[in-house]
């Protein structure tokens, strides 16, 4: 996974709140191996008519190169399918705004290259009114932990862990082979200890 600094693109509005992973993929589509690629299944059947097809007024099919999705609180609610940020991933979502999020779900964003970027409600409604009109131009910037949205400018809010992790594109592993010498230097000192390990050495 590559890390990043920032994503430009197009911003869309999705003005809901509280999107489970059930909405974001439902769980008849899980089965369906991921190098095939789960975007087409994101939001499946919220983007969808009673009989089935397309909504065009459905802010992600009237803008499939959208890449930063504005939101409402609580996105990413419910189990803790990771299939959910793959969904988003796929279908080339790279930032999700929100006022609050899943906890599992945000840190699978992260370790899947997806920003959860955090912000107040004021700020929330303040960028709905910025793409109440319809899709606008975006940039996310992870060093300065800001937002601009067709000149609209908002601070978010990120785990400094998790902006390490985004800026490097690192996952939880990653982060642990950093501390592989002290993880070494810990097991020695353990082995060298009298009486600690009576049943033979340490493995």
């Amino acid at each position: 996974m590559a890390g990043w600094r920032e994503q430009r693109g197009r911003a869309v509005l999705l003005a809901m709140a509280n999107i489970d992973t059930d909405q974001l993929i439902p769980a008849r589509f899980m089965s369906t191996p991921r190098a095939e690629g789960y975007g087409r299944f994101l939001l499946h059947d919220v983007r969808r008519m009673s009989e089935g097809a397309l909504d065009p007024e459905f802010p992600l099919n009237a803008h499939p190169d959208a890449c930063i999705l504005v939101t409402g609180r609580n996105f990413g609610s419910g189990s803790s399918r990771e299939a959910a940020v793959y969904a988003l991933v796929d279908a080339g979502i790279r930032v999700v705004v929100a006022p609050s999020f899943g906890d599992i779900f945000a840190g699978n964003a992260v370790n899947n290259g997806l920003l959860p970027a955090r912000v107040s409600e004021a700020d929330a409604d303040l960028l709905a009114k910025t793409l109440s009109s319809g899709a606008g131009n975006g940039v996310a910037d992870l060093a300065s932990g800001l937002l601009r949205i067709e000149g609209v400018s908002v601070p978010f809010q990120l785990d400094e862990v998790w902006r390490t992790k985004l800026l490097n594109g690192w996952d939880d592993i990653d982060l642990t082979r950093l501390h592989g010498a002290e993880i070494a230097a810990y097991r020695t000192r353990l082995r060298a200890e009298p009486g600690r390990f009576p049943g033979g050495d340490a493995t």
